[in-house]
């Protein structure tokens, strides 16, 4: 079980980005802080697809953080390789990787540049273009976007998008950025998934955050 911090009602309806900013991407700044503090910060906001025309977005509701050289579970702890390039750039690119050979997962790169830390998008709720997601990935219920591999296949989001400056929005043809949202009334944490390579102290951290009650955050525990 996770340890729950009081904030708002995680299941309120929030007003529409749309309304509120016109689906601003967030600042570089917003990403260049402690990975945990982004981590828990992002929840509530909307990541958002823009492709060949549409328009898609969805809530985030959970998260992982990885934490660079100090965090033996982080892809760039050991060393830098190519496959690790965009973690060591500038706070707010997407860091994008394949596991298992199949599924594609989104970070976004936190903290200054050369400190490869990064946040894992591990589920999200859509709120526009659930029709288009669902022609993409033709499933039932929550299943089209309650983890971190069927998200990015919900959104059409591969290695395409490796490196790829998430604080713009200019790209219209193949667009991805996170704006503000409304954060949850209550969020709960516990130690991330798939890493049990890492050292004990890593691997119990609780790490992964998560939206406490929302009905589309993953069903690992």
């Amino acid at each position: 079980m996770g340890d729950s911090m009081p904030q708002r009602d995680a299941l309120t309806p929030v007003k529409s980005p749309i309304e509120q900013e016109a689906l601003t991407p967030l600042p570089q700044a917003f990403y260049n802080r402690d990975t945990l503090e982004v981590a828990r910060d992002l929840l509530g906001c909307w990541l958002v697809r823009q492709l060949d025309g549409e328009l898609m977005a969805a809530r985030i509701v959970e998260t992982e953080a990885y934490r660079g050289s100090e965090d033996s579970a982080c892809h760039a702890h050991r060393r830098r390789t190519p496959r690790t390039e965009a973690m060591f750039g500038p706070p707010g690119h997407a860091y994008v990787y394949l596991v298992y050979g199949m599924h594609w997962l989104l970070n976004v790169v936190t903290q200054p540049e050369g400190n490869p830390c990064a946040v894992l998008i591990r589920a999200v709720e859509p709120v526009i273009g659930e029709p288009a997601m669902r022609a993409w990935r033709s499933v039932a219920g929550r299943n089209l976007s309650n983890g971190p591999g069927k998200l990015t296949r919900a959104l059409r989001i591969d290695n395409a998008l490796y490196g790829h400056d998430m604080t713009q929005n200019g790209d219209q043809a193949n667009g991805l950025w996170i704006t503000s949202g409304e954060p949850p009334s209550a969020i709960a944490s516990g130690p991330r998934v798939g890493i049990d390579y890492a050292q004990p102290a890593d691997r119990d951290a609780p790490w992964r955050l998560w939206s406490e009650g929302n009905p589309w955050v993953s069903k690992a525990r």
